[in-house]
């Protein structure tokens, strides 16, 4: 099973990235998707997405690193990849999945999706603009309004040039709002050749086993629910290794992981960025811990980078005594 960790704007970005595959079994990461809008990006703004590329395109634990790109010009999304590819990433991954109104209002993102055949045109601009070797993925939901045209849409990508597709199983009209219709997923397996990768909603490792045998698909992404449950990936693993429960991830496994995502936040963010990105973090870790509950609560009205920085050494000590 191959086991992707999935892009997410305003949350999963390089520094939970690089946390959250030191804890273990992520294939590979996507970054946060970079706007292109009519401008040619400078390296900076890459390198500000993506620090990685300074390493490989891999998070310091080892794990690759694919770039998102999301944009509705072929034209200009064709020379920022070109720049891009320049920068050694591991790929580049093509957004029509973004349901934000104020990127769907400039045709961005799951817009798109209204329009196979431009999405045909911006794939096969950035497939042309880039080396050959350079892996070039799209990232889709159902559709927008519905799914009428996710089989076109699909095609369309594929007709374009993309190796692999990631399929989020909602339109943008169902935002994130539970359940994602993995059961959509087998009829766009049927109408493209290219490897296709489920996700939305895996929480759990069942639920993992359950979209794996609804979807047909044997590599899934991972998004809030790794957030949620650091150890999911392992777990998942584990469980299709015919091993469920040996590589659980425990609370007191994670605070060494949450000093290191703490120490990262306070030297690579703003200040004004730091505790909500902690306390962001720990609002979705007590889905899964009654002890992440409990950090949250005592950290949820802190803003002193100081103070936060004394619990957290203090956590740390109270669970490894």
């Amino acid at each position: 099973m191959t086991l992707l960790l999935a892009p997410m704007e305003g949350l999963l970005d390089f520094v939970l990235r690089d946390v959250l595959t030191r804890v273990g079994g992520v294939d590979r990461c996507v970054s946060e998707f970079i706007r292109i809008t009519g401008t040619l990006l400078p390296d900076k703004v890459f390198l500000r997405y993506l620090p990685e590329l300074r390493h490989g395109s891999r998070t310091l634990a080892g794990v690759p690193v694919r770039a998102q790109l999301l944009g509705s010009d072929p034209v200009s999304m064709a020379e920022n990849a070109s720049r891009l590819a320049a920068l050694g990433p591991e790929g580049i991954d093509l957004n029509f999945g973004c349901p934000a109104k104020v990127v769907n209002r400039h045709g961005g993102g799951a817009a798109l999706l209204q329009e196979p055949e431009r999405i045909a045109a911006l794939v096969a601009a950035v497939r042309r603009a880039v080396p050959a070797h350079l892996p070039v993925s799209a990232k889709m939901r159902l559709g927008f309004n519905d799914s009428g045209l996710m089989r076109e849409c699909a095609q369309a990508m594929e007709a374009g040039g993309a190796c692999e597709l990631v399929v989020h199983a909602r339109t943008k009209a169902d935002g994130y709002r539970p359940p994602a219709y993995w059961e959509q997923i087998p009829a766009i397996r049927a109408a493209v050749a290219l490897p296709v990768v489920a996700n939305g909603e895996i929480w759990s490792v069942a639920d993992a086993l359950r979209c794996r045998e609804v979807s047909g698909c044997d590599a899934l992404m991972l998004g809030r629910g790794m957030v949620a449950d650091p150890g999911l990936a392992r777990a998942i693993r584990a469980t299709d290794a015919g091993l469920p429960g040996s590589d659980t991830v425990q609370w007191a496994d994670l605070l060494p992981h949450i000093a290191a995502f703490w120490q990262l936040v306070c030297e690579d963010l703003e200040p004004r960025q730091r505790a909500g990105r902690l306390k962001q973090w720990l609002n979705l870790m007590r889905r899964r811990f009654p002890e992440g509950e409990a950090a949250y609560q005592h950290v949820r009205t802190m803003t002193d980078q100081s103070a936060i920085t004394v619990w957290v050494d203090a956590l740390q000590d109270r669970f490894t005594v």
